[in-house]
């Protein structure tokens, strides 16, 4: 027979062992539903590979009830904008929810940014993770070869087009493509006069910070990696390496600068992350030393959890 002691720890140790089990079931369980918002050449699912590997399941699994947006792979930023604001129009309407948590990789950065702009309404939160607020370096290359260069714009516009026409295929997107409309977005001009026409969360000057509630009444925050050789097995930290020498010793992720990626609240811009482990690509090859991609997106939400919007 058990003493009273013996049963006195019992209950102590269920109950301790009982408190982190709750606290990890609802660490993710956001006020409102979370919107993510995928990139250049992105998508939600194609041919069975998720372009957010692992990250939505790790959020349902912590009570988020989290949407996988599918825009234009390769287009204008603000045409991708009203795309996704159609998609947040129906989860709003089948959720019952007010708000949405806008969550955007790459362009999917500015693409969330417009919403929250035109449509603030709408939108609790923006959160960029490596995303192109300040302009990208590479962009800049490759349109200046497109202004200069006699049918190179012919033959980017047809390689591009057909590469997302074919991403859109497998995603079952049905959307439309243009990849130099995409590319002039993603320029640092035309990135500053979008700025410009869409100023909340951006910092007043490039690797500055902003508040984190701007005059919409949206929170703004961002994050992003600085590192291209992450991981050996990786296929593609060779080409991020390559590419990344356009940013001449500027800390970037391969695609993007550290401080282009700046926005609202800077929660940090060094991760030993490549613009691909910013979503936990390939495959969820990354940084064995730093920090997992997904427990990012789980501190995130956590950090949603406990702001009052």
């Amino acid at each position: 027979m058990k003493t009273l002691a013996q049963a006195l720890l019992g209950a102590l140790m269920l109950a301790v062992l009982s408190v982190p089990a709750q606290a990890l079931a609802d660490y993710t369980a956001t006020r409102y539903p979370i919107v993510l918002v995928h990139g250049l050449f992105g998508f939600d699912t194609a041919a069975g590979v998720d372009y957010w590997y692992r990250i939505p399941e790790e959020l349902r699994q912590g009570g988020a009830q989290v949407y996988v947006a599918q825009v234009s792979a390769a287009e204008d930023t603000a045409v991708r904008g009203e795309q996704l604001a159609r998609q947040v129009e129906t989860i709003l309407a089948s959720t019952g929810a007010d708000r949405v948590n806008l969550i955007g990789h790459s362009h999917g950065g500015p693409t969330t940014r417009y919403v929250a702009s035109v449509y603030p309404g709408y939108v609790a939160s923006v959160t960029s993770v490596g995303g192109v607020n300040w302009g990208a370096r590479l962009a800049d290359v490759l349109q200046g070869v497109v202004d200069n260069v006699p049918f190179s714009g012919n033959l980017i516009g047809y390689l591009g087009n057909a590469l997302a026409g074919v991403i859109d295929l497998f995603s079952g997107g049905g959307n439309e493509q243009d990849i130099l409309a995409a590319l002039k977005a993603l320029t640092t001009a035309e990135t500053v006069a979008f700025n410009q026409q869409y100023p909340e969360g951006v910092p007043a000057e490039y690797c500055g910070d902003a508040p984190r509630v701007a005059s919409n009444g949206v929170s703004y925050f961002s994050w992003s990696g600085a590192k291209t050789l992450t991981n050996g097995l990786d296929p593609s930290d060779p080409f991020l390496a390559a590419t990344s020498i356009v940013f001449l010793g500027e800390p970037n992720d391969g695609l993007v600068s550290s401080c282009s990626s700046h926005l609202g609240m800077v929660i940090r811009d060094d991760y030993r992350m490549n613009h691909l482990d910013e979503v936990n690509q390939v495959l969820g090859l990354h940084d064995l030393w730093s920090t997992d991609p997904v427990t990012l997106y789980r501190q995130q939400a956590n950090r949603l959890k406990n702001y009052s919007f």
